[in-house]
């Protein structure tokens, strides 16, 4: 069977790696891939999040699996547009990869479900943020954008200044672009 791999890093590195060890992968491809996936894969220069040009290469290359390694193209529901496809993908579905594209949703669905989590609140007021955290008194406490930012988008403040210099980090000078538009 064919198989393609989305997604440039390390993890996707690595998933190519174990399948080039099993005899019933047939062609393996990277999407987009980088240049140390090249001795194991055909690399194709796509972006991950290009949900219709991916569906298409599937097409044209008789895919049977698809794996996707990174977040974005998750949440952005490329394996929805795969299934829609009928092609088999590994990844959950836009509304699961929500989970992890949105910590406000994730600590609300905690709440709502009963299912322990540390306190938090939610702005999307950068002046508010800033005043929570002049006057918070709980230390050391946790500042995260909403959204997706690479697994940089968290700071463990020790204090009311780390705090809201990591609220006007992520707020105002736009740190993590539209990750930061909305703080935990």
């Amino acid at each position: 069977m064919n198989v393609l791999v989305v997604g440039p890093g390390g993890r996707c590195h690595a998933i190519l790696e174990a399948l080039a060890r099993s005899a019933s992968v047939g062609r393996l491809l990277a999407a987009p891939g980088n240049a140390g996936m090249a001795a194991l894969a055909e690399v194709v220069d796509i972006p991950a999040t290009d949900n219709e040009r991916l569906v298409q290469l599937c097409k044209a290359q008789d895919v049977g699996l698809v794996i996707v390694g990174p977040e974005a193209p998750l949440v952005g529901g490329l394996v929805d547009a795969l299934a829609a496809a009928g092609i088999p993908a590994l990844g959950p579905t836009r509304a699961a990869a929500h989970l992890e594209g949105s910590k406000a949703y994730m600590k609300d669905l905690c709440r709502r479900a009963r299912i322990p989590t540390a306190g938090y609140r939610v702005f999307t007021s950068s002046s508010e943020a800033i005043a929570y955290a002049e006057t918070h008194d709980r230390w050391p406490t946790v500042v995260k954008a909403d959204g997706l930012a690479a697994g940089k988008g968290v700071v463990i403040a020790q204090s009311n200044g780390e705090a809201v210099l990591a609220v006007r980090s992520m707020m105002l000078d736009r740190a993590f672009g539209e990750a930061g538009e909305r703080v935990v």
